[in-house]
């Protein structure tokens, strides 16, 4: 696969992530919340590693969205808009998965669908993909 086409990739998958957020908050009831937390939390993840595959950047196999935006602030210092989004949706990352203290609302849902969407309309808006 070529860097192009890895790239769109990246995109794809985490706008998937955020589409499947999306469906379940307009179709579970009660909602699924720490579903459509997770979804989130993973589209995020993926956008901002998309950033950093388009910037030849090698990343680390982490979840860690506070490091993960970083190192995008390194290469483009407006990235800093989105540490506290990144924050919040790294709570989402592992925890939801498995049991625990978490609780997680349906605000909390609602929230980190805002959150993620921000995040992946700005890193869609710096990055052109060649079709």
């Amino acid at each position: 696969m070529d860097r192009q086409e890895e790239l769109r990739q990246w995109f794809f998958l985490a706008k998937r992530n955020l589409v499947a957020a999306r469906r379940l908050v307009e179709n579970t009831h009660p909602m699924l919340v720490e579903i459509i937390c997770n979804n989130c939390q993973q589209s995020a993840e993926k956008d901002l590693k998309g950033f950093l595959f388009h910037n030849n950047v090698d990343f680390p196999k982490i979840h860690d969205l506070s490091e993960l935006v970083a190192m995008c602030i390194e290469i483009d210092s407006e990235f800093m808009k989105f540490t506290k989004q990144c924050q919040y949706l790294n709570n989402f990352g592992v925890l939801p998965k498995y049991p625990n203290e978490l609780q997680i609302t349906d605000d909390d849902a609602k929230t980190a669908i805002l959150f993620a969407e921000e995040i992946k309309e700005f890193v869609v808006s710096i990055i052109p993909l060649k079709h």
